[in-house]
């Protein structure tokens, strides 16, 4: 596997935080050698658009790539699409990528995780789908004028946003979430019921508190959910959003310590020399979680903590500590959500959630750390304030939506 072929900073993984990492260098005026390597064929470009505009088909390819191609030729950053690394070699600082070796100065972890897949019978018939990549997302769109009826498995926000997708699309819609509620991984129990009302208005089956007992085949594809109650729901399509499993396999392989992800530190270093990592694969202590040891899955976070890698490989290291954001899209549903709400006690109702229009405001012994805003956008631009002080604003002020946040 000899090979003389070596950049002073090499990025695996080509979604927002290894495109922002690259470009985030160049802007800082690194002038060494970068190259970005991704396992998929296409240019880096937006994921959160495709369980939604993408599916629905009101927005090309083209308009979701994070960079035109002559930006990263401008920039001389070396893109190596299509290309998988296989193995990491800290000593010697050097990534097997299928028998071809590249050597590295300083090497970024971006590589976010893979789709994760039910376990039972079925998982892998033709017919189920997951939404991860673009090439995911073709997949399931080339089938879709063959398919009247839809099983989601997973009530997060990428089974929320393909069941309003879907339904928008006319397709009959079941949604199977083993939790009692939706968004209980996420959200408090004011923002699931909201959105459990919200789908049943639009026609979408709920299968709250229900666990998949296997998918059942006929002629060699998916023919629908069978339920561990025995229950059967007939779908010509299932799709599974139940998270992801982090892609570190060769950086733990080479050592780096980690049980969810990787472990990072403030400045985005693994445990491995010359070795960052950001992104969805990254778990690093955050205060917005109470000094907790969490992974993020977040564009916010990704570009954030590529900055943050930047900054360091210049010469200006500062630690991350951005405010979490996140935002949601289903039917006219806008959610914007700023801060986390692990480990609420309170939950604060700010308008009529009757109305489509209000906040959630979350807080623990009394400060508030985070906010849902549902089509409240200033709401979410002012809540901000209030998460990074950990503000104690009395109850029945934030309630109140004739006051200003």
């Amino acid at each position: 596997m000899a090979s003389s072929e070596a950049y002073d900073v090499v990025i695996v993984g080509a979604g927002h935080g290894g495109a922002a990492a690259a470009a985030a260098l160049r802007q800082r005026g690194f002038a060494g050698s970068v190259a970005l390597i991704g396992d998929e064929p296409d240019l880096p470009y937006e994921r959160p658009p495709l369980s939604k505009d993408y599916l629905l088909g009101e927005r090309a390819f083209e308009r979701m790539l994070i960079r035109p191609a002559a930006f990263w030729a401008e920039r001389a950053i070396t893109l190596r699409l299509g290309e998988r690394v296989e193995r990491v070699d800290a000593v010697a600082r050097r990534l097997d990528l299928g028998g071809r070796s590249i050597g590295y100065g300083s090497l970024i972890w971006a590589t976010g995780g893979a789709p994760r897949r039910l376990s039972c019978s079925g998982h892998d018939l033709a017919g189920v789908h997951m939404v991860r990549t673009r090439a995911d997302v073709d997949r399931l769109i080339g089938e879709l004028p063959r398919v009247d009826t839809v099983a989601i498995v997973g009530g997060g926000y990428i089974g929320l946003e393909a069941a309003a997708v879907l339904r928008t699309c006319g397709k009959q819609v079941t949604l199977v979430e083993q939790q009692d509620r939706l968004l209980a991984r996420v959200a408090g129990t004011t923002l699931s019921h909201f959105y459990a009302k919200a789908h049943r208005a639009r026609g979408v089956t709920l299968r709250l508190g229900a666990e998949v007992a296997c998918i059942e085949e006929r002629d060699g594809a998916s023919a629908g959910v069978r339920l561990a109650d025995g229950a059967m729901l007939t779908a010509q399509m299932v799709i599974v959003g139940i998270g992801i499993v982090p892609a570190v396999a060769p950086l733990r392989d080479a050592g780096a310590a980690g049980d969810n992800g990787v472990t990072v530190d403030a400045y985005c270093r693994t445990s491995l020399p010359h070795v960052y990592a950001i992104g969805d694969c990254a778990a690093h202590i955050n205060r917005f979680a109470d000094g907790a040891l969490i992974r993020l899955e977040s564009v916010q976070n990704a570009t954030d903590q590529a900055t943050i890698v930047a900054r360091h490989l210049t010469g200006a290291p500062e630690p991350y500590d951005a405010v979490p954001w996140f935002w949601s899209h289903q039917y006219d549903l806008k959610l914007q959500t700023v801060g986390l709400a692990i480990g609420h006690d309170e939950e604060i109702v700010r308008g009529d959630p009757a109305t489509g229009r209000f906040s959630v405001i979350y807080r623990r012994t009394g400060r508030v750390i985070a906010l849902d805003c549902v089509n409240a956008a200033r709401d979410f631009v002012k809540g901000r304030a209030l998460v990074l002080a950990g503000a104690t604003t009395d109850a029945d002020t934030l309630r109140d939506p004739s006051v200003a946040l």
